[in-house]
Parts: structure tokens; sequence; C-alpha cells
């Protein structure tokens, strides 16, 4: 086979740094999944050559562990161990008390998250004419359900020829809202699918 130009070597040295680069990233983001773990840090490293990144990102290449410790010191930064099984280790620069606290911020936000995401949804059905008691009942329901901080889904199946008049739904759904306006506020306006026409309701934000 004849000689590569040189074009191609480059080529494939940079889809290497490419692959490295991401790789790296991705060990980042592991770390930071396990927030639950200290890391070793500094003079808790043990290898005797490690693979060094840069605050950021930058591949700074293989060092022995004394010249990593003097160039991180030097930085004003720690040297964190992320991943302990790569050969040889790899350790990056970086803030460590930072580092703990964002990731600790980033939890506490993911768990709102998880928590409003798991919030249940309560579905009231409601017609084009519904009687008055019955609709005072779904919205005292609907009431005591938002002030929980649940959400609440309001839908009406329009059937036969109320399909031709599908603006009566509408305002039936409207009329419930004002109802509910002291406890919540529309996620969600009217939307028609169908048959089907629903809004959302959300229990009413803190001013």
């Amino acid at each position: 086979m004849g000689k590569k130009p040189e074009w191609v070597k480059w080529f494939y040295k940079w889809i290497l740094c490419i692959y490295f680069f991401h790789g790296i990233r991705l060990l980042e983001v592991f770390v930071i999944a396990n927030k639950g773990k200290d890391l070793f840090i500094n003079e808790q490293i043990r290898a005797r050559e490690v693979m060094v990144i840069g605050p950021n990102g930058e591949q700074l290449g293989v060092k022995s562990l004394k010249d990593a410790l003097t160039l991180s010191s030097y930085a004003g930064f720690d040297l964190v161990l992320i991943n302990p099984k790569g050969n040889p280790p790899v350790c990056k620069v970086m803030d460590y008390n930072k580092f703990k606290y964002e990731n600790k911020k980033k939890a506490k936000e993911n768990i709102k998250k998880q928590r409003s995401a798991n919030l249940d949804i309560k579905e009231y059905r409601l017609s084009v004419a519904i009687d008055i008691h019955d609709f005072n009942t779904r919205v005292k329901n609907s009431s005591k359900y938002l002030e929980k901080g649940h959400r609440v889904k309001a839908s009406i199946r329009f059937r036969g020829r109320e399909m031709a008049h599908t603006e009566l739904g509408r305002d039936v759904l409207y009329k419930f809202a004002d109802a509910l306006k002291d406890v919540a506020d529309i996620e969600q306006r009217p939307i028609l699918d169908g048959r089907n026409m629903t809004m959302m309701l959300m229990p009413k934000k803190e001013k």
C-alpha cells in the first residue's frame, strides 16, 4: 500500500481529538451524576502518572502526579481525580469546592423539577348542558385539589349536534376557570381535539 497523504493523517488526528474531548465531557457528566460521593483530590491521589485536563476541558497530556499537582496549585485550583480506572487515570484541574456547590445546586433543582413533574393531574369532566349543582360541585372539588398544589384538567366531550357549537363548550370551560380564579391560573387555554375540548389549570402563583 502507498503512503497516506499528509491531510489524511491530520484528519485522523482531528477525529481522535474530538473523541477524546467528548469522552472527557462524558466522564464529567458521570462524575456530576455521582454526587453522593466525594472524589479524590490533590495529595489524596496515589497514581504515579495522570492524564491532565485543564479547567476549560483542554487536554494537557500525561504528566507525573508531582507535575500535575504543581500545575494545578500554580493555577490556583485543585487536581481532581475524575476517572481512576483510566490508563492512565484522568484528572481535571478545577475549583473543587465550587464544583461541589454547583452539583448540590443542580441536584436541588432536579429534585424540584421531579417533584413538579410528579404532581398529580386530576381531570374533571364538564358538559355543554351541565346543571349548576354539578358545576359548583366540580368547582369545589377542583379548588381543594388546586390548593394542595396539583393541576386540574377540565374537559368536555361534544356529542352529536354539539359539534356545530363548540364555542358553547369553550364558554363553559372559561366559566369554570373564572370560578377558580382565586386559586388557579390557566396553564393551557381550551384546545379542541376531535370531539374533546380540554383546558389545563395550575395552582395560582404566589406574588
